[in-house]
């Protein structure tokens, strides 16, 4: 009987602790961290009430057992008055730490947060890649959201389209871009095409009233991404809009150039065919006239060839020391010739030789000398100088003459192939249109560079032409002796 009592009872307590269990089990978490902190704080009261009545006396155990739960409730508060000042400003204070259930908790937050944190850090080391690769790309970059409000910039759009993300967040930016193909280009939301657009950039100086105004030409497109999200994507087009212009000009003004001897040398032709050859002083007079318009157009090819291989990157530069002060005798003995006696050209060398290429040197001072002699009227001065202030000074090949002087408004355009300050006088001398720009890439192939300095001032007018090469070009004529001698 006393054996079937202790297996009922085993049993009913089976029973009881499986049904708590899975009762736990059902219960929420906030349920089942209640249950836990009573069941802790009801043990510790119990088991030191308990000593103490079974030691001393039961009302001082009662009395402990209270005081136990009273001073849990204090610690609890305090650690939740220390976690709410925590949660208040997290970067001016520290998490708090606790032993028991407050020891689990905080030690569970202190892991949330370090997982936050470094998920943080990664988000922001990405943030900050996103941005330095897009404010170095040379395209610019707006971000807008389906009511083409500015969200966010690169530095190159800022640039391109006169905006600051600074200023100019959350701004629609048809309200900036006044443009009416701009505002079409939205509107018809026809986005597979870029649109080329011209905008006008104001460039403020040392007073507004000296402020410049640039145009830029621009490519935009839009990129449609994300959710009811676009890209404004702009490439400033201005460089390769010039040089489509510069080749248009090229190619018209070369097939200009051609046109004109080659209708001289066909009327001539046509003459000779009509009249015969009988007709010898005619036959003559045509066949000098077809004479110098060959030689021009043979000029012309000439300089499109070597202004063509100057220009071309796979033609390296072979230097070599070139005796500049011959060279340049040489070239004033050619001048005279072609002055025949109608100018006084004068010269002053007082330079090194100099580490170039002969040929590519020679025909950019020929150039030089021979533009003073064609535009210098008869009895002018023409003077040609080669020197060098000190060992660490740039060598300089001027050519100043005292001819009528050019505008300040043509001397920044006079390098462009074709560009003439006089169409009519420029022909009737003989130019090509060519030789300047040869001069300028000639220098730029030896690291120097052509400075322009002209006055139409009736006392003292005339042009000077300055070739500035860099001083590690120079060589003395003391290091060749001293190099044959070695």
């Amino acid at each position: 009987m006393v054996q079937y009592r202790a297996t009922l009872c085993r049993n009913i307590m089976l029973d009881s602790l499986s049904v708590f269990t899975k009762s736990c089990q059902r219960m929420s978490p906030v349920i089942k961290f209640t249950f836990a902190a009573l069941i802790r704080v009801g043990v510790t009261a119990s088991v030191l009430g308990g000593l103490v009545a079974l030691t001393i006396d039961v009302t001082w155990g009662v009395a402990l057992g209270a005081l136990v739960i009273l001073a849990v409730i204090g610690y609890y508060a305090y650690k939740l008055a220390s976690l709410s000042v925590w949660l208040d400003d997290p970067q001016a204070a520290t998490l708090p730490d606790g032993i028991g259930l407050w020891a689990d908790t905080l030690g569970h937050l202190y892991r949330v947060i370090r997982h936050e944190r470094a998920a943080q850090r990664t988000l922001a080391d990405t943030l900050s890649r996103f941005q330095a690769a897009a404010a170095a790309l040379p395209d610019g970059a707006v971000m807008l959201d389906n009511q083409y409000n500015i969200v966010w910039c690169n530095p190159s759009a800022e640039t391109h389209l006169a905006v600051s993300l600074k200023r100019d967040r959350m701004q629609v930016i048809t309200y900036l871009i006044r443009n009416p193909e701009f505002i079409h280009y939205l509107d018809s939301r026809n986005f597979l095409e870029p649109l080329v657009i011209r905008l006008q950039h104001n460039k403020s100086a040392a007073n507004a009233a000296s402020a410049a105004a640039t145009e830029v030409i621009l490519s935009l497109q839009l990129v449609a991404f994300g959710d009811d999200q676009m890209l404004l994507l702009s490439r400033d087009i201005s460089e390769r809009e010039r040089l489509e212009t510069i080749r248009r000009d090229f190619v018209a003004n070369v097939s200009h150039e051609l046109r004109t001897p080659l209708t001289v040398v066909t009327g001539f032709l046509e003459t000779v065919a009509i009249a015969g050859t009988s007709n010898e002083t005619l036959l003559q007079k045509s066949l000098a006239h077809m004479s110098v318009q060959t030689a021009r157009m043979q000029h012309l090819v000439e300089d499109l060839l070597t202004l063509s291989r100057l220009e071309d990157n796979r033609n390296r530069l072979a230097v070599s020391p070139v005796n500049i002060p011959e060279l340049i005798s040489s070239l004033l003995n050619d001048a005279e010739q072609l002055s025949n006696g109608r100018h006084t050209i004068t010269k002053h060398i007082d330079a090194p030789w100099l580490l170039a290429n002969r040929d590519e040197i020679a025909s950019a001072f020929g150039n030089l000398i021979t533009n003073a002699v064609r535009y210098t009227p008869a009895g002018g001065t023409i003077h040609a100088e080669w020197s060098q202030a000190s060992n660490h000074a740039p060598l300089v090949f001027r050519v100043t003459d005292n001819g009528d002087g050019i505008g300040a408004e043509h001397l920044p355009r006079l390098t462009e192939r074709f560009y003439r300050v006089d169409r009519g006088r420029s022909r009737a001398s003989g130019g090509t249109g060519l030789g300047l720009a040869i001069v300028k890439h000639v220098l730029i192939r030896h690291d120097g560079h052509l400075e322009i300095q002209s006055s139409l001032d009736t006392a003292q007018h005339g042009t000077t032409f300055s070739a500035f090469f860099p001083p590690e070009r120079a060589y003395a004529v003391e290091d060749r002796i001293c190099a044959v001698a070695a």
